[in-house]
């Protein structure tokens, strides 16, 4: 019984062919999400996927109704052990985006399984299908040489919403608080930095939709009559827009900043390469905030984007000076921002600078921003079994760029948070012909038997230290 032992049936097991095998029978199920009509299929998924083999590996399952109503069921699913020192609760969402078939490439389909070469083409087989199969896969293949014990107790948390929003997850945690109980959270999702490199990341940017909206006047008025008269509000909302992130792309409400890019957090992103992919696009080097690198400009500062404006007909333009004009706008946050007041903090500066006829309206809720400080001994124990594993340096990355529902499980449960994802960054997550690469599947395997392994090695004398300091 040994750890290369449980590597190497970690590797037999995508070598096998089980590993496809099993993702084409998931990626069959178009769990669609922002289709109420899949409901049944979703439920399958659970039931007829899930809970047959969490139960072959000792697992007891049980489906819990989601607290929102209309919201899809949650599998909470535990795998105790007498005398466990401690627990780790995992999570993992089967629900997918629409698959938008028609805007596949030809040979290519959202439901079917299609190899080419490295890429395993299917809708989820990047999100989230292939990340918790791959988990589940490699804790069976550690279960097998520890002849059924671990050494802790496992749990899962698997959702069926995440995709549109995750509703509930935060009141299911909530109601469930005790049974969700746990000394680490161990989970995979989003993409590696890069396809080669091993990834950990320790929480996600916090991200808030605002409107920004102008009424000048019910209707539209010529502009030869009035023009040089009347206020144009396509004029006034540009210029208020302006007022909030400058030429260059850097934020000048203060109210909007983080209060510091920590030392730590910047030592962490030294090493981190942002873009230069094939598919990539080409970065503005003097865009955002000056003085950060790209990785401290995407991952440890916030950000002010316009997803949207609109004034007038932009399809049909008329020689009429608008009534009104709209902008959709979106700040994504870091730790350390003050995010529970951004809406007044752009109300305040928007009447500073002349602009109280522009109304400011916040659209959706505020996902949270979350950071494991990354001196953590979780986080140190975590780097040093995946170099073990795969011979390479980790990338460390403080937080994603982007938004997942971290805080649910950092915040609500109170855990620390390592997130190790099995997908890269030109996987096609979200759109036509999303892919998982064969050999990121194959190593991922590995590494995460190494991290399950580990833990039945370490996690304990981890998990009373990290008590201790409660």
């Amino acid at each position: 019984m040994s750890r290369d032992q449980a590597l190497q049936r970690a590797t037999d097991y995508f070598d096998s062919g089980e590993l496809r095998q099993t993702l084409a029978q998931r990626v069959a199920l178009a769990t669609e999400s922002q289709e109420p009509a899949q409901a049944p299929v979703m439920s399958a998924y659970l039931h007829a996927h899930m809970v047959p083999l969490l139960e072959s590996l000792g697992f007891v399952c049980q489906i819990w109704p989601n607290p929102v109503a209309g919201g899809p069921p949650f599998l909470f699913a535990e795998r105790s052990e007498a005398d466990a020192p401690f627990a780790v609760l995992s999570y993992g969402h089967g629900d997918v985006v629409r698959g938008y078939a028609a805007q596949w490439n030809p040979g290519l389909e959202p439901w079917a399984l299609v190899v080419d070469g490295d890429r395993w083409y299917g809708r989820g087989t990047a999100d989230n299908k292939g990340q918790h199969s791959i988990n589940l896969a490699a804790l069976q293949q550690v279960l097998a040489v520890r002849q059924g014990r671990l050494g802790y107790s496992f749990k899962l948390l698997l959702e069926m919403g995440e995709e549109v929003g995750s509703p509930g997850l935060r009141e299911v945690c909530e109601l469930h608080r005790e049974a969700l109980r746990a000394d680490l959270f161990l989970a995979s999702d989003g993409p590696r930095v890069a396809a080669q490199r091993p990834t950990l990341f320790l929480g996600s940017r916090g991200g808030v939709n605002f409107d920004l909206r102008i009424h000048l006047r019910p209707a539209g008025h010529h502009s030869g009559n009035w023009g040089g008269l009347l206020r144009n509000p396509g004029v006034r909302l540009a210029h208020a827009i302006a007022s909030l992130v400058d030429a260059q792309g850097r934020i000048l409400v203060p109210g909007l900043l983080p209060a510091s890019l920590p030392d730590n957090v910047r030592q962490a992103l030294q090493t981190i390469d942002v873009g230069g992919g094939a598919d990539d696009p080409q970065i503005d080097v003097d865009w955002g905030e000056p003085g950060l690198s790209p990785a401290e400009r995407v991952i440890g500062w916030n950000c002010l984007e316009v997803l949207a404006f609109k004034t007038g007909n932009p399809e049909a333009p008329a020689n009429a000076i608008p009534g009104h004009a709209s902008a959709h706008c979106q700040v994504r946050y870091v730790v350390g921002s003050d995010s529970a007041n951004f809406m007044q903090h752009l109300r305040a500066h928007l009447d500073t600078h002349g602009f109280s006829d522009v109304q400011v309206e916040q659209s959706g809720p505020l996902m949270e921003a979350t950071r494991l400080d990354p001196d953590n001994p979780w986080v140190q124990w975590a780097l040093a079994s995946m170099e073990r594993s795969t011979g390479k340096a980790p990338a460390l990355l403080p937080n994603l760029g982007g938004t997942l529902p971290n805080d649910v499980f950092s915040m609500v449960l109170g855990q620390p948070t390592l997130w190790v994802p099995h997908s890269y960054p030109a996987c096609a997550q979200h759109a036509p012909n999303e892919h998982l690469l064969a050999s990121v599947a194959r190593e991922a395997l590995a590494l995460m038997a190494g991290l399950f392994w580990d833990l039945g090695e370490q996690g304990a004398q981890i998990a009373l230290a990290c008590r201790a300091v409660r």
